[in-house]
């Protein structure tokens, strides 16, 4: 990209952070208080433990409402089904309730993500955790920010003292295979978390709360704005070595942990079941 097209996108990037923000925020407010004492399941994904509450969906509703009010053009990619093709080469990538099991149990650990992307690329994310009274953001190429003051990585631990995040998938068979993972990654590590929420995860190795991060199974919406945060903080994120980030495998570290961590990985085939 020219550096006169990159200033002529200036005014589009801010325009889609502002939306980005105010639907994240507007969900977020509607999750924390209208979570009923009694809630309700609406459905369940792919096993039992998956499950999508009615605040879910609505939050998505509210947020794909205020989208197509603002800019009826864009394309969507959200979580609960909103899948918009759109005409102006911006697309949406939302995730309306990440961490929806702390949210059912009244954990702070959840958060409304919300990227958009420009023919393909993040060009924005957003990731707003009401009860941590947290919101994160990135525009590419201009650095993330966590309540409006700079993120940025921790230097880079070795990775025999590395706290590194990890989440685990719904369905029996992988979540077997993660625990094998786990338990070969464990002795080589200061310690695991798993907070239950990857969008959260990806800001807290923004941040330096997490050395690294990684996850099988993860998809677009789970990722996309917390990867450009990390990104843009000064990690490195991609999957298998040599590949992006995906719903293989995703990896997040600084630079100098990112490579042994991935590495070791790699070696205990985490990218697959």
């Amino acid at each position: 990209m020219t550096d006169k097209s990159a200033e002529q996108r200036r005014p589009l990037r801010a325009e889609l952070l502002e939306i980005a923000l105010d639907a994240a925020t507007r969900a977020g407010a509607f999750l924390r208080d209208g979570r009923p004492a009694d809630l309700g399941v609406a459905a369940t994904k792919t096993s039992a433990v998956d499950v999508v509450t009615e605040m879910d969906i609505a939050s998505e509703k509210l947020i794909t409402g205020l989208l197509a009010e603002r800019r009826p053009d864009d394309g969507v990619l959200g979580e609960e089904g909103a899948s918009v093709e759109g005409s102006s080469g911006v697309q949406w990538v939302i995730d309306p309730l990440d961490g929806t099991v702390n949210y059912l149990y009244g954990l702070p650990s959840w958060a409304v993500s919300i990227a958009a992307r420009l023919h393909g690329e993040t060009i924005v994310g957003v990731v707003h955790a009401p009860l941590r009274g947290e919101t994160f953001r990135a525009v590419l190429g201009e650095g993330a920010y966590m309540n409006g003051r700079p993120a940025r990585v921790r230097s880079a631990a070795a990775l025999e003292v590395a706290l590194v995040g990890t989440g685990f998938g719904y369905l029996a068979d992988r979540r077997a295979r993660q625990a094998e993972v786990l338990r070969e990654l464990l002795p080589h590590v200061r310690d695991i978390r798993r907070g239950g929420s990857a969008a959260i995860d990806l800001c807290d190795v923004a941040v330096g709360r997490l050395d690294g991060f990684y996850e099988r199974g993860l998809n677009p919406w789970d990722y996309a704005a917390g990867d450009l945060i990390a990104r843009e903080a000064g990690a490195l994120t991609g999957g298998r070595p040599g590949e992006p980030v995906s719903t293989d495998l995703t990896v997040v570290a600084p630079p100098g942990l990112f490579e042994p961590l991935q590495a070791r990985l790699e070696a205990l085939g985490a990218w697959h079941d």
